[in-house]
């Protein structure tokens, strides 16, 4: 990835209003990969204290969205066709965070894997709560 690309995507992800409202760090961002962190606030969470699922299905989009953009040489605009993510047991933890790989990236058709994991305060170890699968459509 250029220096140019990389400068793109983070003053993108900087600008963004709901990415500053989440309190989300880009993590990681290389060509056809995108890894984002994103703490716990009540606000993104059920009763019993997990993640809810929309936020899930949220930092989903965003990162393969990410993931997307990365994969193509000049600067981009993605929007989403299609979202389908599965949750594998209850999101506990301190934060979420995203790992968004392209699998197949066309000329305007992009496939992207995100796997979202929950990480507790104070540790490294990863739990797997949900896998998806996304496909994006350059528009610009």
């Amino acid at each position: 990835m250029t220096p140019e690309k990389r400068k793109l995507i983070t003053d993108s992800f900087s600008r963004s209003e709901t990415l500053k409202f989440y309190k989300a760090d880009l993590l990681e961002v290389e060509t056809d990969f995108v890894s984002i962190k994103i703490p716990k606030m009540e606000i993104m969470t059920r009763k019993a204290g997990m993640f809810n699922g929309a936020m899930i299905a949220s930092l989903v989009d965003v990162s393969s969205g990410y993931a997307a953009v990365s994969h193509y040489e000049e600067d981009c605009y993605v929007v989403t066709i299609e979202l389908k993510v599965n949750y594998l047991r209850p999101a506990m933890g301190d934060f979420l965070v995203s790992k968004s790989y392209v699998i197949k990236g066309g000329t305007k058709i992009s496939v992207i894997r995100t796997e979202i994991y929950v990480q507790h305060e104070g540790s490294d170890s990863e739990s797997h709560v949900a896998t998806s699968l996304v496909t994006m459509m350059k528009i610009k």
